[in-house]
């Protein structure tokens, strides 16, 4: 059993304590620390652990650290705690800058912790019904939209929603990333609340990702296509489809589904159309079972904080061609 202690105990910190004491075989809950009185008696009061009045006391008493702090205290925070050798969890976005990002995967990697990055849609049930499918997507359409909410809107819509679904499209498309274009609009913001980058892989792999906070109705939606195949993704309504095809007489095993035949320009087809059985899961309990795994087996994080680093770099990009371009518009 590791031992951990939470650091922030708003909105988020209060799920992640939640989720730690649903895994008490892997996690002795120790304590938690935020500087906020009002966050620290009604986190008390709800879930009856023990608060620590400082930082390092905390990380004094525990194995593994979990980070629910707003992102600009994220490096400090975890420098802090890596260079005291404590495993850490991580909330997303990874750091506040990338630079910061490279830094703690440089003192990760001298002090020999594991980091997990809480990209938690890696843990949509949509996604993981898709485990066991060969991927090799060649185009990608991606659209992330959330009805106006002013918590969130101190930094651009590309690092409070699209960057979900780049490190997805990163985690999917075994390729470096080669060019991007990317434009952005702020309505009421200071920063942008709609944002559209499309991201061009040295494999030709395409990505188009658009994400807004300013929609009339909720969506996270990712369509894949591959040779003979699509996959529809609905990370909102935990939903996947999968449409394939075949060669009649090919020998390759078709799925135990319905198919229809298609005439094309190489011969009969079969389509096939799965629906894949969704497994209802807690995504944040998954993801802190994950890291306790990683740690207690020495394998690699689930989501490795070069991911993580990935994902900030390339949200990074985007923010400064939407910057340049507004510029140019002036």
């Amino acid at each position: 059993m590791l031992k951990i202690g939470v650091l922030g105990a708003g909105h988020l910190g209060k799920i992640h304590i939640n989720c730690l004491q649903q895994l008490p075989e892997l996690y002795e809950i120790m304590g938690f620390y935020d500087p906020d009185e009002a966050a620290t008696t009604a986190a008390q009061e709800k879930f009856k652990i023990p608060r620590f009045n400082s930082i390092n006391e905390l990380l004094e008493a525990v194995e593994v650290v979990d980070i629910v702090t707003p992102t600009t205290t994220h490096f400090e925070l975890a420098a802090n705690a890596i260079q005291q050798g404590k495993h850490l969890f991580i909330e997303k976005p990874l750091t506040h800058t990338p630079q910061e990002a490279e830094e703690l995967i440089r003192l990760t990697k001298k002090h020999g912790v594991k980091v997990q990055v809480g990209h938690v849609e890696r843990f949509n049930p949509a996604l993981l019904s898709l485990e066991g499918l060969s991927l090799n997507p060649m185009f990608i359409e991606a659209h992330r939209l959330a009805m106006f909410n002013p918590r969130g809107t101190d930094v651009s819509v590309v690092l409070d929603l699209m960057i979900h679904d780049l490190d997805i499209v990163l985690s999917m498309v075994k390729s470096e990333v080669k060019f991007i274009s990317a434009s952005g609009v702020s309505v009421v913001s200071l920063s942008p609340d709609i944002s559209n980058a499309r991201i061009e892989f040295e494999n030709g792999c395409v990505a188009n990702i658009t994400a807004s906070r300013m929609s009339l109705k909720q969506m996270r939606k990712i369509r894949l296509f591959q040779k003979d195949a699509y996959i529809s993704l609905d990370f909102l309504e935990k939903k996947a489809q999968i449409v394939r095809l075949f060669e009649k007489d090919g020998k390759e095993a078709i799925p135990d589904v319905p198919t229809l035949e298609l005439e094309t320009a190489t011969g009969t087809k079969l389509i096939s159309i799965e629906m894949p059985e969704i497994q209802e899961t807690n995504a944040i309990r998954m993801e802190l079972k994950s890291l306790a795994e990683s740690i207690q087996n020495n394998t690699p994080p689930k989501v490795p904080i070069e991911d993580g680093y990935r994902a900030l770099k390339v949200a990074y990009d985007i923010i400064h061609l939407i910057e340049e371009r507004g510029k140019l518009e002036v």
